[in-house]
């Protein structure tokens, strides 16, 4: 079967297309209106092209806007940003000095009214004292409190003065810091044969007793037996 169909002298395998060929002249003409098309594709290409880079050359232009916009809408958000923290920072503050205010007012509320306490007591005591009788026990009580804290401030100054003589006698070199009893640390011989100068006890310093204790109350002071002889 293959070798039937693979002859191509066998004329029973043949079959005859129907048309002709066209002429030299036919083929010229239609090469001829191929030409034409090419170029009229050709010119459409070309304005093809052309619209793309003009395209191109827009977009690219419209891209830069758009960053470029883009930089501008960052730098406005950040300016915005700083604004509000502002506004926020301002508005906290006039808060705090409304608050302020309030007790600066409240505080005045109060010296008036303490102010008009005074006046009044002022004019009791006058009262009393143009009538011959003694000030109001009030008085004498805010007078002794004027005292006591006369009394405390100047035991504060004199604690003070003493811690900063403390202090100035801490920065001699050789202080030692103690809260014993100072003691004699050298005599004035009295002898004929020496000078009448501080001599130091050295490691021989006289003894000094301790205080007697709260319990020798129970002890009796022992009594001495005459001798008989």
């Amino acid at each position: 079967m293959e070798k039937i169909f693979a002859d191509s002298t066998n004329e029973s395998i043949k079959r005859d297309l129907g048309g002709k060929d066209p002429s030299p002249p036919e083929l010229l003409k239609k090469i001829k209106q191929l030409e034409v098309k090419l170029v009229q594709k050709e010119e459409k290409l070309l304005e093809t092209d052309l619209l793309y880079k003009h395209i191109s050359r827009l977009t690219d232009r419209i891209h830069a806007m758009a960053e470029n916009r883009k930089q501008d809408t960052l730098q406005l958000a950040k300016r915005t940003n700083e604004l509000q923290k502002m506004i926020k920072d301002r508005t906290q503050k006039m808060m705090a000095l409304i608050a302020e205010l309030s007790m600066k007012q409240a505080l005045a509320i109060k010296l008036q009214q303490e102010m008009r306490d005074k006046e009044q007591l002022l004019m009791t005591v006058s009262s009393r004292i143009d009538q011959g009788l003694p000030p109001p026990k009030e008085t004498e009580n805010e007078w002794l409190k004027t005292l006591r804290n006369e009394k405390m401030r100047k035991d504060a100054a004199e604690a003070r003065a003493k811690q900063a003589a403390e202090e100035e006698r801490a920065a001699v070199p050789g202080y030692v810091h103690t809260t014993a009893e100072q003691r004699p640390s050298a005599y004035i011989p009295d002898d004929e044969y020496s000078l009448p100068l501080p001599r130091p006890y050295g490691a021989l310093a006289p003894f000094k007793p301790s205080d007697r204790g709260s319990n020798m109350r129970h002890f009796r002071k022992p009594l001495v037996k005459p001798i008989e002889i």
